[in-house]
């Protein structure tokens, strides 16, 4: 690694302020930028020396020697410790936890989001089987700053090797239990797991709060334990890299990479490009829904969850294409960059019936996963002149989608179709799966 590049905006909020200048020595855990409105502190994931401070990131030349020892945050209050170790949310947008955490619960929950929602992704299940007791001590320590009386995992059923591990570890905890999720998407997304768990359904516009619960991902709770009982900063993500790669075709979990590491770097620790069989379509940053395009020199953040190297785009040939764009998949540029990938004239633009627009311009479903009939936007890419439509719904709003389109004699395709085909997981067309699933004897 020639270079290591650390962005200085890796989370919800304003960009932060560089507090190092060129030439300056740092090692693993140095303060080198802190937050100029909402944010988190942001450290050096290296020893090495400040190559370039510019205006998006800093760039540090990394010593040939890597000493496992870091800088620690100093000790003191739990909250007040997870602020200063600037840990953010490591599964969605990156909101800073030290703020989340900060407001009172009531005796409410932690929901601890252990869904790995995005298909392909590992590292949040791994890291359940793999270090469980600490898992479970961080959200423990979050119950506790919270002021929240339970703790429940929010898991998919599938993974039942971690679902066991967890049980055994909480036999003695009576406040901590497991919700078990069916394997759609979007399980995942913090409303979702409020109503699968809670049976609440907010508005777009609330917050877990107002239901008296915050939601975290399982590895966030992880570095809130590293901040509080090793006084470690946030400096370091657990990565999966899967697809077109020469170490085989199942996940690749890679624990405690250093931010700022670069794509590339990744990709060979994992085995390397496979490309014998046809070249690279594209890189993934991130998940199959949510995910973008990257590129080899591109770095890893706080909230980076996914690599993705992916077989060849299908061709369109130029034929005219219809969008629907969902408020759970990618939005409107992403879907865009898929359909020119795939050689289609985008002639059509709709939304999702359950999308609502928000101030800041995002989307928001109204109800994540649980969706309507689109027999009304299918009908107006029909009149509209598409032959083909490109989707990036959840699974259920697929399943609609597939209810209309064959009978317009449209052809559907889903945004993740070349991921999902490199990953050899099944296409989002028509739902298979329950939505509802029993749960474990005793809530557990």
């Amino acid at each position: 690694m020639n270079k290591v590049q650390i962005l200085l905006r890796q989370h919800v909020g304003a960009p932060c302020a560089p507090i190092v200048a060129v030439g300056d020595k740092v090692k693993k855990g140095t303060l080198i930028a802190t937050p100029t409105g909402l944010g988190a502190n942001i450290f050096s994931s290296v020893y090495g020396v400040v190559d370039e401070v510019l205006e998006d990131r800093i760039n540090i030349i990394p010593d040939a020697e890597q000493p496992d020892e870091y800088e620690c945050i100093a000790e003191g209050d739990h909250l007040q410790m997870v602020k200063d170790a600037g840990i953010v949310g490591m599964g969605g947008a990156g909101f800073p936890a030290g703020v989340k955490l900060s407001a009172d619960l009531e005796g409410g929950y932690i929901l601890v989001n252990a869904a790995e929602c995005e298909p392909g992704l590992k590292h949040n299940i791994r890291q359940i089987e793999e270090n469980v007791e600490m898992t479970i001590r961080g959200l423990k320590y979050c119950m506790e700053i919270a002021n929240a009386k339970k703790g429940v995992f929010a898991i998919k059923k599938k993974n039942e090797k971690a679902i066991e591990t967890l049980r055994a570890a909480i036999v003695n905890e009576p406040d901590i239990t497991i919700h078990l999720l069916p394997d759609i998407y979007p399980m995942g997304e913090e409303r979702a797991v409020v109503r699968e768990v809670l049976d609440v359904l907010l508005e777009p516009t609330q917050l877990p709060s107002a239901a008296h619960a915050d939601v975290c991902n399982v590895e966030t709770i992880l570095r809130v334990a590293e901040a509080i009982e090793l006084r470690k900063p946030s400096f370091s993500k657990n990565v999966t890299v899967v697809g077109k790669i020469k170490g085989g075709n199942e996940p690749h979990v890679f624990f405690d990479v250093p931010v700022g590491t670069d794509v590339e770097t990744l990709i060979e620790m994992a085995g390397g490009l496979d490309e014998e069989d046809g070249p690279i379509g594209e890189i993934v940053m991130g998940g199959p829904f949510t995910g973008k395009a990257t590129t080899p020199d591109a770095p890893i953040t706080k909230t980076t969850g996914g690599i993705i190297p992916t077989i060849e785009f299908p061709d369109l040939h130029g034929a005219p294409v219809g969008l629907l764009v969902c408020a759970c998949g990618g939005n409107e540029e992403r879907m865009r960059d898929v359909c020119a990938k795939m050689n289609g004239k985008v002639v059509s633009v709709a939304e999702c019936k359950q999308a609502q627009r928000q101030k800041n311009g995002s989307l928001k479903c109204e109800n994540p996963g649980n969706c309507p009939g689109q027999a009304a936007k299918v009908l107006q890419f029909k009149k509209d002149g598409a032959t083909d439509i490109i989707i990036g719904n959840c699974s259920d709003c697929s399943n609609t989608v597939m209810g209309s389109a064959p009978k317009m004699k449209l052809r559907t395709w889903h945004m993740t179709d070349h991921i999902m085909r490199t990953i050899g997981h099944p296409l989002y067309r028509h739902l298979t799966v329950s939505k509802h699933v029993d749960q474990l004897p005793n809530g557990k």
